[in-house]
């Protein structure tokens, strides 16, 4: 009798990539503190780093990563945060050995997601599956490059959740930002995991590995694939990720939230700014266009409830540059209908 998982995973293995990071050793160096070198009076200190571990350019590979070949022709799909060294060079080492400088095609501004090229053809490409159909208990499976070492590591579990939001930083010179929308398995999801594959039964994949919760077992999350597909389709159209903008900040609105401000209503978003330089409504922007003001309470998008489960940058990530959206807006005692223009963000 066969075995699905078995299955499954020899159908979807070679699709599955490493990525490889590598430094120049003077970049390394210039990386230490400067106290490591009081020691050294002469000479940089002994990094520990075999000699068969720096090339003839005196690069030297210091990470890895996983992904996926989503395209015949080259195209991987990974984590931006694998690849957010501005001074690393990328190459994507592939199932059958061979290892293929990477090019950099694009990075989502907003959610944990990068797109690269290696000069291939006729890759085995994975097929990607429709992350609004999962469903809790599903089974799913990991598929990455543990933490650098282990290659073609394979965990099993289930969806343990779904649209999940966890704050995370995803590049080294950006602030934490919070990444919404997540899937949240039990299936163990190591650091070099992170841009492999979350497979469903069908061999299908339905997510992107990005982060796990530091001390806590089996707790790890991905990208729903459906965010990579639209990242995917703006880059063959566009040559870049097109990222909608509204151009508003806010807080969202509970119980506590209400009582706390005397608000009319228990849910919603408030917009309001945060300190003299952070303006609720940022000028000339589709927002600032439509005539949204400070104060103003957003209740609904698209005919659906604001609230703290689904806020307004869930809405967004449904949207798409051009599209228009429809907001519900309470205005002191009036509720008002306001049609928003999205514009891209820069």
């Amino acid at each position: 009798m066969k075995n699905k998982t078995v299955e499954i995973i020899k159908k979807i293995m070679p699709s599955v990539v490493s990525i490889v990071i590598s430094e120049s050793l003077e970049d390394i160096e210039k990386e230490l503190p400067p106290e490591l070198f009081n020691t050294f009076p002469f000479s940089a200190p002994n990094l520990g780093i075999p000699d068969e571990k720096i090339d003839s350019r005196g690069m030297v590979e210091v990470g890895g990563g996983s992904g996926s070949i989503v395209d015949p022709n080259g195209i991987i799909l990974t984590n931006k945060h694998v690849i957010s060294d501005p001074h690393a060079e990328y190459a994507v080492l592939t199932n059958d050995g061979k290892k293929y400088k990477a090019e950099i095609l694009a990075r989502d501004p907003v959610d944990d997601i990068a797109i690269l090229k290696i000069d291939a053809k006729k890759l085995p490409a994975i097929k990607l599956g429709n992350s609004h159909k999962i469903n809790l208990g599903e089974e799913v499976i990991a598929i990455g490059n543990t933490l650098g070492v282990f290659k073609n590591t394979v965990s099993k579990g289930i969806i343990s959740g779904l649209s999940r939001s966890i704050t995370a930083k995803t590049e080294p010179d950006k602030p934490i930002t919070e990444l919404r929308g997540l899937i949240q398995v039990d299936a163990a999801i190591n650091p070099g995991n992170s841009g492999g594959p979350l497979v469903n039964m069908n061999g299908e994949v339905i997510g992107v590995n990005t982060a796990i919760v530091s001390g806590a077992q089996n707790i790890g999350f991905a990208i729903p694939i459906n965010t990579a597909k639209k990242d995917l389709k703006d880059v063959a159209e566009y040559g870049r990720v097109r990222r909608p903008l509204l151009g508003l900040r806010y807080v969202s609105i509970d119980d506590n939230m209400k009582e706390k401000m005397n608000l009319p209503i228990n849910h919603g978003a408030l917009l309001t700014g945060r300190g003299p330089h952070h303006e609720a409504i940022i000028a000339g922007t589709p927002a600032d266009k439509a005539g949204l003001k400070i104060k103003d309470i957003i209740i609904e998008c698209n005919g659906e409830k604001i609230t703290k489960e689904k806020t307004i940058q869930d809405f967004l990530e449904e949207c798409s540059v051009g599209d228009i959206l429809k907001t519900k807006v309470l205005r002191g005692e009036k509720e008002l209908e306001i049609k928003i223009e999205l514009a891209e963000r820069k």
